[in-house]
């Protein structure tokens, strides 16, 4: 059987929001089986609740927030890849504050953290969503077109395309496709930080945003250069933080998806719109488990390394 997964025990992080600067705290705890991912904000006088699902997006700028009543979470992209990508079903995480940390501006914090507490199958089977017919969502034309697509697939790939009009960016990689079966997130995806132009920063402040950015949580360009010192992680660092994006905007599914995503210029409210489209469309998705591991897609059942 393909069992879900939690944690082993309880892990702590501590750092600032890319866009309050505030310190938050993160306590990220082991729970029950079909509990979910689950966001609690215990820095109010009762603490809240945020069950992880595409419906609990409220607000797609900048970031993936998630909302229950008036509370929220920010960013909480980067923390939910991290536990797509490590095939975590089951979890609580205590914040204390409006949003996530930002920690090194990538996956690969999180990714430590939760390898760092370990990996445990629980005694109940993965359910996945399996893709029967392409679902797709469109915005825009011409120069300014972007899409995002889920077709039929054996387990759960991803291509994704950028394109944006600044030298030091054009000269990597555009496109850059991934197979999660293939064990290789922290290795291939997870490094890949956020990234921001000096241009932008000051009107982005001004909104109190980015108050927390910086060259130790983000590759940062002027108008032709990269200005991080140590330059970039990978040769194509800026489409596969797009693509780690991704992941975690589609893991707000609540459940695996078993489907090649494809998209162009997709960011996280065409991310968010993709997945209430497929929601709306029952027969374009079923509700999957595999009792026999040899049965399903390869890959799948190597997604909870522990250390």
């Amino acid at each position: 059987m393909i069992a879900q997964t939690t944690l082993k025990t309880l892990t702590r992080a501590v750092g600032v929001g890319l866009h309050s600067g505030e310190r938050v705290e993160l306590t990220l705890r082991p729970t029950a089986p079909d509990s979910g991912i689950v966001f609690r904000r215990v820095d109010l006088a009762e603490p809240v609740d945020i069950p992880v699902s595409a419906d609990a997006v409220v607000d797609t700028r900048l970031a993936s927030t998630l909302g229950r009543g008036g509370v929220r979470v920010h960013t909480v992209e980067h923390l939910m890849s991290a536990c797509a990508g490590l095939g975590i079903d089951n979890l609580i995480i205590d914040i204390t504050a409006e949003e996530v940390p930002i920690l090194d501006g990538s996956a690969a914090a999180f990714v430590y953290l939760l390898q760092s507490a370990g990996l445990q199958r629980q005694p109940a089977p993965r359910r996945f969503v399996r893709v029967k017919r392409a679902v797709d969502v469109r915005e825009g034309d011409g120069p300014t077109l972007k899409w995002a697509r889920l077709e039929p697939y054996d387990g759960f790939k991803l291509s994704f395309e950028i394109a944006f009009d600044h030298p030091a960016v054009s000269a990597t990689g555009q496109h850059v496709e991934f197979d999660l079966g293939s064990g290789h997130y922290a290795r291939d995806i997870a490094r890949a930080r956020t990234f921001g132009f000096t241009r932008d920063v000051e009107a982005m402040r001004s909104q109190g945003l980015a108050l927390g950015g910086g060259l130790d949580n983000a590759i940062v360009l002027d108008d032709v250069k990269v200005l991080n010192a140590d330059g970039l992680r990978y040769d194509d660092e800026f489409a596969k933080h797009k693509m780690l994006d991704a992941i975690g905007d589609l893991y707000l599914l609540g459940r695996p998806l078993l489907a090649h995503y494809r998209a162009y210029r997709s960011g996280h409210a065409l991310n968010n719109r993709l997945l209430r489209a497929l929601l709306a469309q029952p027969d374009a998705y079923e509700v999957v488990t595999f009792d026999d591991e040899r049965r399903a897609p390869q890959g799948l059942a190597r997604l909870a390394p522990a250390w």
